[in-house]
C-alpha cells in the first residue's frame, strides 16, 4: 500500500511548512501596513501583493474565497478560463477539505459526500438544479471545462436554500462580462483507460466578446464541451452466507450431510448467524450444528461507454452603470450503453458434496468442492439517455451605492430514459472447486470442465428480462432579493427575499419477463455469441473467458428475441405511468449583518430566519393492480433560524461560529408506494422488492460549526473546524414480509416478498473535526521556489438508531449503527509546483473503510456491506509553451487501487472470513493541449 511512503512525504512537507512559518511571520512583520492590508477582508490588491498564475492561483483563489466569506465555504477555482484541472466537477471536489468520494468504478468518481452526508443541494449560479425526478443534480455530468468556480458551503445562512443536510455545492459558470473583450479558449485531450484499453476524447471551446452599443454594453458567451469514456469493470464476488448441516447431522433432523438448511433460522439478522464452532439451529425440533458457506460465486465483466455533450450560452446587457440583465441557457446530456456479462454458479449441495475446509476457530467454510452445480451466464444490456436544460433570466438593479435588487426567473426540464434487456443461458456443471478467499479478499474458483465455458453447445437458452423506464422532471422558479447597507452603526446590512418553486415529476415503466426456452444457445445466430477474454488477468485465479449472449446483438434484435419467448414486440410496447407529483414550495427570509468592536477588534454578526412552506400532491398508479390510481397529499411549514459570528482576533487569526437548521426532503422515488419486485432467485422461499412510502416527512437537522483560521501569509493558512449535526427523522429502510398474489413474476415465481420500505424511524448525530493546510513558502532556493502544499484531514464520528423488526415489519427494538458512506478518517495531500512554464500537482487521497449500505434481508450473513479503505494517487502536469498555449499530462490511480467490499469491517478483522466483492479500478493517462486568447 502506498500510504506509508506518501505519508512520510507528506510529513516532510509539513515539517518544511512548520519550519518556514516563523520566517514567513518575521518577513510579514517587517512589511507593516501593506501586509496587513493583504490580510484583511478587502479584495483590492496592494503594491506588495504577488500576482500568481497557474496551479498556485487556483489553490490561493480557493483560500481567498473562504477568507472573505462570512460562511464556512471551501472552493475549487479554475486556474484560468477552461483550466479547471479535472475531467468533471466530482473529480475536482475530491481534494476539498471534508469531501469524500466513493463509487469509483466505471472510470470515474460517482458519489460526493460532505462530512459524510450525501444529500448536498446542488445549484448552478445560485439556482437549484436537478436530474429528472431526483432532488439533486448528477455533478459528474458537468464538464470541468464549463466551470469557473465550485463553492462548497458547509454552513448556511437564511438567504440560501433550506434543503441539503450535507451543505450546498454551487457551480459557477462563466459570463461574458467576466472578460474585458474577446476571449477564445479551448482544449483537446486524449484519455487512455488502462483496464478497457481505450482512448477517449475530451474537447471544449469557449468564445466570448462584449461590445459598446447605442443601447448600452452587450456581451455574448458560448461554451461547449464533449467527452467520451469507454470503460471496463471487472468484479469477482463470493456469494452470501447460508447454513448447511455438518457432515454428521443430528439424528432425527432428517438432514443429509452438508445439506443446505432452508428453514429454522431467521435471515437478515444484523450481525448474521453465530460463527463459533458448534453453533446450532433448531430444525425439526432438534438442535442441529451447522456450517456457514457461501451459496455462490460469480464474475461480472462490464463493458461501458459514456458520452457527455454539454454547453452553456449567456447574453448580458448593461444599459447603464446601475443595471445588468442576463439571459442564459445551460444544457447537459448523458448517453450510456453498458453490457454486463456475468457468470454465476451456485456452490450449493445438489447431489454429491465433496471435500471442504474451515477457517480456523470458526464454523465458516473456506473452500469446498461440489458436484452437479447449477449456474447461469447473463448478458445484460442497458441503454440510458438524459437531457437536462436550464433557461434563466436575471436582472440586477443598483440602489445607488448602498444596495441592490436582484430578480431571477428560471425554467428547467430534465428527462431520463433507460431500457434494459437481459438473456440468461444456463447449465449444470459436473464439479466446481472454490476457495472463497484465496488471499487479499479475492476468491478463486474453477470448474472441472473450464474448457466448456466458451462452448455455445454446452449452454441452454434460459430466462429473458425486458424492461424500460422514463423519468421526467420540471420546475418553474422565481425569486426576488434585495439588500441595503450602512457604513456606521451596529446594523450594516439588511437583506430579504422571496422564492416560489413549482416542481413537477413523473415516472413511467414497462416490464416483461419470460421463462426458460430450454433450447441450446446454438439455436441462436452465431452473431448472438460473445466470448470475453483476459478477465481479472493477474488479479484473481478464476476463469478468464466464457460465452454468453452479446448485449448489443440482443438490443438490436430485441423484437426477434421477444418473439422467441412469445412476448409482445415493440409495436405494442407501452410505458405506463407509476406516479406523478406536483410540489409547490414558497419561502421567504430576512437577515441582518452587524458589526461591533470587541477588545478593539471587529466582530461580524449575521442572523436571520427562513420560512419555508411545502405542499405536495401525489398520484400513484399500481403496476400490479392494472395501474389503479390513488391520490395523496402532504404539507409542511417550518421556520429555520441561522446565526453566524466571525471575530478577527488579529489581522491574521479568525474565529467563526455558525448555527443553522436545514432540511432533507424525501426523494420522489421514496414516496412512491408502488412495488418493484424480484422473484425467488436464490431459493430462499420468497422474493424481494422495494416500495416507497407516501407518509415520509422531511428530515430536520440542527447544525453547529466552530472554526479557527490562521492566515499566516498571503497565500498560506491553517484552518481547524469542529462541527456537529443533530438529525431528526432520518430515513431508513425497513423490511416487511408481504403477500402479493397474482404479481406476474415468472423467474422465481412466488407470492411472498420481503419488501423494503423507507420510514422516518431513526435519529442520529454526526460530529467531527476537519483540518486544512495551504502553504507556499517564500524562502525556498532556486528550482524549489514555487513548491507548495495543500492538504486536509477529516475525522468523523456518526451514530444513528436502526429499527429492528419482526417478519411483519413491526419495530421490536433499536440498534445503533454508523451512518452509511462515512469514513471515520480521511485525508488528502497535494504537492503543488508552479515555476516558470511548468505547473504540477501530485495528489494523494485516502479514506478509511466505511459502511456503504445494507443488503436485502435474505441470508445468514450480516446485512451491512462495508467498503475497504480506499486510496488514489493522481498526477497533473502543465507545460505552458507560450502564454496562450499549454500542453497537459494527467495520470489517475497510479497505485492501481481496487474497490473491495466485505460483510464486516475489513480493517477490524473481517478481511479474512467476510470478503464479498473485488472490482478493478482503472488507471488512466491523458495528454492534451489547451489555448486561451483574450
Amino acid at each position: 500500500m502506498a500510504l506509508k511512503p506518501f505519508a512520510f512525504c507528506t510529513a516532510s512537507v509539513l515539517a518544511l511548512g512548520l519550519a518556514g512559518m516563523a520566517q514567513a511571520q518575521d518577513a510579514g512583520s517587517g512589511q507593516g501596513a501593506a501586509d496587513n492590508a493583504a490580510s484583511d477582508d478587502s479584495s483590492q490588491p496592494t503594491a506588495e501583493d504577488i500576482i500568481v498564475t497557474g496551479v498556485r492561483a487556483s489553490i490561493v483563489g480557493a483560500l481567498n474565497v473562504r477568507k472573505e466569506n462570512i460562511q464556512i465555504v471551501d472552493s475549487v477555482v479554475a486556474e484560468d478560463v477552461g483550466k479547471l484541472p479535472d475531467n468533471n466537477v466530482v473529480e475536482a471536489l475530491q481534494r476539498v477539505t471534508g469531501i469524500q468520494i466513493t463509487d469509483r468504478a466505471g472510470g470515474e468518481a460517482g458519489t460526493v459526500t460532505i462530512r459524510g452526508l450525501p444529500d448536498a443541494v446542488t445549484t448552478m449560479n445560485g439556482r437549484n438544479i436537478f436530474t429528472s425526478t431526483g432532488q439533486s443534480f448528477a455533478l459528474q455530468d458537468i464538464s470541468a471545462n464549463l466551470v469557473k468556480q465550485v463553492d462548497v458551503y458547509k454552513t448556511r445562512s437564511a438567504d440560501q436554500l433550506e434543503t441539503g443536510l450535507a451543505g450546498q455545492i454551487d457551480v459557477k459558470t462563466r459570463r461574458p462580462f467576466d472578460f474585458d473583450g474577446l476571449a477564445v479558449s479551448g482544449l483537446v485531450r486524449g484519455i487512455y483507460n488502462e483496464v478497457s484499453d481505450s482512448f477517449n476524447p475530451n474537447v471544449a471551446l469557449l468564445v466570448s466578446d462584449r461590445w459598446e452599443t447605442p443601447i448600452g454594453e452587450i456581451g455574448l458567451l458560448v461554451n461547449g464541451s464533449y467527452s467520451q469514456t469507454k470503460y471496463r469493470n471487472e468484479t469477482v464476488t463470493a456469494g452470501a452466507l447460508v447454513p448447511f448441516a455438518t457432515e454428521n447431522p443430528t439424528e432425527g433432523s432428517g438432514l443429509s450431510p452438508l445439506e443446505r438448511i432452508f428453514s429454522g433460522w431467521t435471515p437478515g439478522l444484523n450481525e448474521g448467524l453465530p460463527t463459533t464452532p458448534g453453533s446450532t439451529i433448531n430444525y425439526n425440533g432438534v438442535e442441529v450444528p451447522y456450517y456457514l458457506s457461501r451459496d455462490a460465486v460469480f464474475s461480472t465483466d462490464q463493458y461501458g461507454k459514456r458520452k457527455r455533450p454539454s454547453f452553456n450560452a449567456a447574453l448580458q446587457w448593461a444599459p447603464n452603470s446601475s443595471s445588468v440583465y442576463t439571459a442564459e441557457v445551460f444544457y447537459t446530456g448523458y448517453r450510456s450503453s453498458l453490457y454486463s456479462d456475468m457468470m454465476f454458479s451456485y456452490v450449493d449441495y445438489w447431489s454429491n458434496p465433496g471435500a471442504f475446509e474451515l477457517y480456523p476457530d470458526t464454523n465458516i467454510i473456506k473452500s469446498r468442492t461440489t458436484d452437479d452445480v447449477y449456474g447461469f451466464n447473463s448478458g445484460d444490456y442497458t441503454r440510458s439517455k438524459t437531457d437536462s436544460y436550464v433557461y434563466a433570466l436575471n436582472g440586477q438593479w443598483d440602489l445607488g451605492d448602498r444596495g441592490k435588487i436582484t430578480g431571477d426567473l428560471a425554467y428547467q426540464t430534465s428527462t431520463a430514459k433507460t431500457s434494459f434487456i437481459a438473456m440468461r443461458t444456463d447449465r449444470t456443471a459436473d464439479q466446481i472447486s472454490v476457495d472463497f478467499n484465496s488471499g487479499g479478499g479475492v476468491p478463486s474458483y474453477h470448474f472441472d470442465d473450464d474448457s466448456l465455458l466458451t462452448d455455445p453447445s454446452a449452454w441452454n437458452v434460459a430466462q429473458l428480462y425486458d424492461n424500460a423506464n422514463k423519468d421526467k422532471g420540471s420546475a418553474v422558479t422565481a425569486s426576488l432579493d434585495g439588500y441595503y447597507t450602512w457604513d456606521e452603526g451596529f446594523i450594516r446590512r439588511i437583506k430579504a427575499g422571496l422564492r416560489y418553486d413549482d416542481r413537477k415529476a413523473s415516472s413511467y415503466v414497462r416490464t416483461a419477463d419470460a421463462a426458460s426456452l430450454g433450447t441450446s444457445l446454438t439455436t441462436l445466430p452465431e452473431a448472438a455469441y460473445f466470448t470475453n477474454s483476459g478477465f481479472m488477468s493477474g488479479e484473481a485465479d478464476v476463469p478468464r473467458s466464457w460465452v454468453t449472449v452479446d448485449g448489443a446483438w440482443l438490443y438490436n434484435n430485441a423484437d426477434y428475441v421477444r418473439s422467441l419467448y412469445g412476448l409482445p414486440t415493440s409495436e405494442s410496447l407501452v410505458l405506463n405511468k407509476t406516479f406523478d407529483i406536483d410540489e409547490i414550495t414558497m419561502s421567504a427570509y430576512l437577515l441582518a449583518d452587524g458589526q461591533v468592536s470587541v477588545f478593539g477588534r471587529p466582530l461580524d454578526i449575521e442572523g436571520g430566519v427562513r420560512y419555508v412552506n411545502v405542499a405536495t400532491d401525489y398520484n400513484f398508479f399500481d403496476r400490479y393492480n392494472d395501474y389503479a390510481r390513488s391520490r395523496a397529499n402532504s404539507g409542511s411549514a417550518k421556520f429555520l433560524p441561522s446565526f453566524t459570528a466571525r471575530y478577527a482576533i488579529t489581522d491574521r487569526l479568525r474565529l467563526r461560529f455558525n448555527y443553522g437548521e436545514t432540511l432533507r426532503r424525501p426523494n420522489f422515488s421514496d414516496v412512491n408506494p408502488t412495488y418493484s419486485l424480484t422473484g425467488d432467485l436464490t431459493s430462499v422461499g420468497y422474493g424481494s422488492g422495494t416500495a416507497g412510502n407516501a407518509g415520509l416527512k422531511p428530515t430536520h437537522s440542527k447544525n453547529y460549526d466552530v472554526a479557527l483560521e490562521w492566515y499566516f501569509d498571503r497565500d498560506s493558512a491553517i484552518t481547524v473546524t469542529a462541527f456537529r449535526r443533530e438529525i431528526d427523522g432520518l430515513v431508513v429502510s425497513l423490511p416487511v414480509m408481504t403477500y402479493i398474489p397474482g404479481n406476474g413474476i415468472v423467474a422465481g415465481a412466488t407470492d411472498y416478498f420481503v419488501v423494503t420500505k423507507p420510514v422516518n424511524a431513526s435519529d442520529g448525530v454526526l460530529k467531527g473535526v476537519e483540518v486544512g493546510l495551504t502553504y507556499f513558502p517564500h524562502y525556498l532556493p532556486g528550482p524549489l521556489d514555487g513548491l507548495g502544499f495543500q492538504g486536509s484531514l477529516t475525522v468523523l464520528d456518526s451514530s444513528q438508531t436502526i429499527p429492528v423488526t419482526d417478519s411483519a415489519g413491526t419495530i421490536t427494538g433499536y440498534s445503533r449503527s454508523a451512518f452509511f458512506d462515512v469514513s471515520k478518517l480521511s485525508y488528502n495531500a497535494t504537492l503543488a509546483y508552479d515555476r516558470g512554464p511548468f505547473n504540477a500537482r501530485l495528489s494523494y487521497i485516502w479514506r478509511k473503510g466505511f459502511l456503504h449500505n445494507n443488503e436485502s434481508s435474505l441470508f445468514a450473513n450480516p446485512i451491512g456491506i462495508w467498503y475497504k479503505s480506499e486510496e488514489s494517487l493522481d498526477f497533473q502536469l502543465t507545460w505552458n509553451v507560450t502564454k496562450a498555449i499549454g500542453v497537459t499530462f494527467d495520470a489517475t490511480n497510479l497505485t492501481k487501487s481496487k474497490q473491495q467490499s466485505y460483510y464486516k469491517f475489513a480493517d477490524a478483522g473481517g478481511s479474512t472470513t467476510d470478503n464479498l466483492g473485488t472490482t478493478l479500478l482503472a488507471r488512466t493517462f491523458a495528454i492534451g493541449a489547451r489555448f486561451t486568447f483574450q
